[in-house]
Order: structure tokens, then sequence, then C-alpha cells
């Protein structure tokens, strides 16, 4: 009996066996139940927001903004003190974001337009350019960018989907993103037309500001960033079997103060409220730190719809989500960033290179990944995007770009490389350089001036909120700054020398 079972048992290990080298025989598809977690490429998230200022977020020291999901995001991940954006401002910033590139070296270095009308938008970035879209989709993934582009129009070589994005959906105009009602939005170049009628000029308003009713006009039944967000959400749905990146690129808080009226309950009594009447071509509101602080927590609650989805669809530990901003918080359109306190202790508003100007916050999730409720003061910039990413999906980053990867940074592990130096330039009004290297800050103004400003200098460790110059004390700092300010950090290009 023992040898009959013994019989039995060994042919059974021998059958398994087979089996097994059978199995190992057969190729196994990308994406099936077999293939490993970790031989599937990531799926990417970048939320951008559009003015939102370093100290706008609960889990940066906002009190007064309501933002229950992005502090949780932080809690189950990382969240960056010395992350800088691209620029001061929209357009140039997310040039630096698609090409690795700083201001001194990417093609579109400030917001100058491209035509006017419906298909208009922003300079059109170089048909040449190898954008962080391209270098993901060479990887295999599904690309898109969702929200607001403003770095090519319709029929310019800059449109999205000529930059390696399969999908648009949103803005191509910035200016036209000022507006939360628009007439229509794009889908790559499909135009949308919406329900909203056309807006009245901000000028137009009359009556009392005080009464509700009033404003009804600067409404509509469209509102721009749901339908951008339900896009988001569906692009997700639509590719989860496959490797994606999407580029959420959100106008909000951007002017206008437009948010729908239900978002406002929330913040009823909160604040003392005076009418917003118009400026700079924005539209009213009867209520505008509401208005603002509401953007923001309609926002706050889209991304933790995302975060949602990807649990459901068990997406959430093979994808990384980054949000962060694109320059610092803006005080036109009705903004009031000094009750808001936007920028925190940091100097400067957005169209400033100081540090409230382009410091911004960064949070990144991934579970299993990057270790939950961490900080990181490795300090990195937009244009170290596309290597991170490039190291996140085994791509190769642009010859073009010197960005320096922060994987190391996220998940602890290797070597984290650093900068000898970051440099910033701004082209609008008379001109504006700074460069950041180890503590120094170094910011020169009246680029354009034939006098040519000095160079201001701060030790952003013993004065992060840029009060003393120091410039007197530190001959020998500045002659570093001025080198780099003057020859090594920049490529000439006629649109955007300084004169």
């Amino acid at each position: 009996m023992i040898k009959t079972l013994s019989n039995i048992l060994i042919s059974a290990l021998i059958m398994v066996g087979l089996l097994f080298v059978s199995s190992c025989d057969q190729p196994q598809e990308q994406g099936t139940a077999q293939q490993s977690m970790t031989d599937i490429p990531p799926n990417i998230i970048y939320i951008l927001a559009d003015d939102l200022g370093y100290a706008e977020l609960g889990s940066y020291g906002q009190e007064k903004i309501m933002t229950p999901s992005l502090d949780q995001m932080a809690s189950e991940g990382m969240r960056f003190t010395q992350h800088y954006a691209g620029s001061t401002v929209c357009a140039p910033s997310r040039s630096v974001l698609m090409t690795g590139q700083d201001t001194g070296r990417t093609y579109v270095r400030g917001n100058m337009r491209s035509g006017e009308g419906v298909g208009s938008g922003q300079t059109n970035i170089k048909a040449d350019t190898r954008t962080l879209g391209a270098m993901l989709q060479e990887q295999g993934y599904k690309t898109a960018v969702i929200g607001k582009w403003g770095l090519g129009s319709l029929g310019g070589v800059g449109h999205p989907n000529k930059m390696g994005f399969d999908h648009f959906y949103g803005y191509l105009d910035q200016r036209a993103a000022h507006n939360y009602y628009p007439e229509y939005l794009w889908r790559n170049t499909e135009k949308i037309d919406l329900r909203n009628p056309p807006m009245p000029r901000p000028a137009s308003f009359e009556g009392d500001i005080n009464d509700i009713n009033n404003y009804a006009e600067f409404k509509g039944p469209d509102y721009a960033g749901d339908l951008i967000g339900d896009e988001v959400i569906s692009f997700i749905k639509e590719n989860k079997d496959q490797p994606f990146f999407v580029f959420y690129a959100l106008t909000v808080p951007h002017a206008a103060l437009q948010v729908p009226d239900e978002e406002l309950v929330q913040y009823e009594g909160k604040f003392e409220e005076e009418p917003y009447m118009m400026e700079r071509g924005y539209y009213p509101h009867i209520r505008p730190r509401s208005a603002h602080a509401a953007q923001i927590t309609r926002m706050d609650r889209r991304v933790g719809q995302i975060m949602d989805l990807l649990k459901e669809n068990n997406l959430d530990e093979n994808t990384i989500v980054i949000f962060t901003s694109d320059n610092g918080p803006a005080v036109e359109g009705g903004m009031d960033q000094e009750f808001f306190d936007g920028n925190g202790i940091y100097r400067g508003v957005k169209r400033d290179l100081y540090e409230g100007g382009i410091r911004v916050p960064m949070i990144a999730r991934w579970p299993g990944k990057i270790e939950q409720n961490s900080t990181s003061d490795h300090v990195s910039a937009f244009w170290d995007v596309m290597a991170t990413f490039a190291d996140i999906s085994s791509g190769e980053e642009s010859e073009t770009s010197h960005g320096i990867s922060f994987l190391p940074a996220l998940t602890g592990n290797g070597e984290q490389g650093t900068h000898e130096s970051l440099y910033w330039e701004f082209h609008e009004g008379p001109g504006k350089q700074a460069v950041r290297m180890g503590k120094w800050k170094g910011i020169r103004l009246d680029v354009r001036n034939d006098q040519m400003g000095p160079i201001e200098l701060y030790n952003l460790e013993d004065d992060p909120s840029e009060t003393i110059n120091i410039a007197a004390e530190h001959p020998e700092i500045i002659k570093k700054i001025d080198d780099i300010m003057d020859n090594r950090e920049r490529s000439e290009f006629d649109a955007w020398n300084f004169e």
C-alpha cells in the first residue's frame, strides 16, 4: 500500500513538473495576468494647477481653503519643499516642462500670442521639438493632454497632436481659458460647441453689485472645469489596460473667479467679502474670496475622484501621480493672496522671480515605491521632469534636455544627482533673471535697461523670504552668478533675447 501511494505521489510530481516546463515554454502576452507587475510600465498622471501658490494647500500650511484629497495624497506620498516651476507665467513654464530645458534654452520664453480668433493660441513650439509626450509615446504609452495647452494653435506646428499627444481636449489658447464658461472647447482638431452663450464684456456690468442676480450673465450651463475633469476620467477608463500618460493641465485657480454656485455653500459666512468688479478683462464676482477657495476645493475633489478610480481599477500600485503648479499665485482678477497667504513665507507672486513666483508645491504618490507621509528637500525644477519620466518609463530624454532625474529622491533608491545651478529668465516688461546656486539666490531686474540692473543676492538657508540683500558682502558669489546669467546657461534666440 505504501509503495502504491509512493508511486502515485512520484507520478503526480512528474506531471506537475511537465506542466511547469510546458507553461514556461509558452510565450506570455504583454499585459496578461501572469505578467509580473514590475514588468508593466507604470502609468503616469501629471496634474498641473494654474497659478496655485506654494502655500494654498493644507499640507503646505493653508488654513482657510479646504483641500482634503490633496492632503491625503501628501500623507500617502511625498511632499517636495524645494521644487521650482519652469517660469513665472503659463506658456514658458509649460515649454520647460515639455522640453526639459530651462528658460535660457527652451523655445517659448514668454506669453507671446500666435494669431487671433478661433483656433488661435500662443507661440507655437518648434516643429522639431521632441516633447515629454513624444518620449513616452516611443515607449508605448497612450498619451493625453487634457486642459490648457498654451504652446500652439490649431493649424500650427505646436498643436498637441503634433507634439507627442494622442489625445487632446480643452483650451488651445490660454487667453480663452480666462473664461470657465466658454462657447467651445477642442477635442484634438475638432471644435466642440458648448451650450454657453457669448460672455458679455466685463465692463458691461450694470445694477446693484450686492445683488447676486446681477451676476447671472457671467455664467452658463457648461462649466469647462467639470468637462475637462470628466475627460480625464474617461481617458483613464478607456486606457486602463495599457500604459498611459495623462497631462492634466488644470485652469484652476487662474482668474476669472468663476465656479458653480453650489460650490460656494461650504464657504458661506467664512470670510468677510466685498464684491470684485472688473479688472484687466476678468469677470466680476459677488464673493471673490469664497470663489477662489471654492475653485481650489472643487479641483481637490476631482483629484480625489482620480485616486478612487485608480483603486477601483487596480491601477493604484502601478501609477505614479504628481501634483504641482505652473507658477506662483496671481494677484489680478480679484485674487486676494494677502488674505490667503498664498505664497507663505516666500517673497513675490506670479511674474516675479523671487521665490514666491517660482517655488511651487509638488506632491508625488506611488504606493509601494514612494514612502508614505514623507518630505524631500531635494532641489528640483520642471526641466527635471523629462529625465525623471525617462527613468520611470525606460525611455531616453532628449539630447537637448539638461534635467536631472529626481527618481532617487522619490524612491530612496540610487544616488540622487544635484544641479550646480538653476537658471530662469523672464521676458515681460524690463526683463528679469534669477539663479539658484546651492543656498545662494541671485536676482537681476531691469535686464533690458542699458545700464543693466545690479544682481541682488540672498542666502536662502538663513533668509528664505529674501529680505536681506547681501550682494555687497559676497563679490565672489556675484561674479559666479553673473557668469551664469551672461554666458553659461543661455542660448540665443532673436524673439526672446534681451536687448
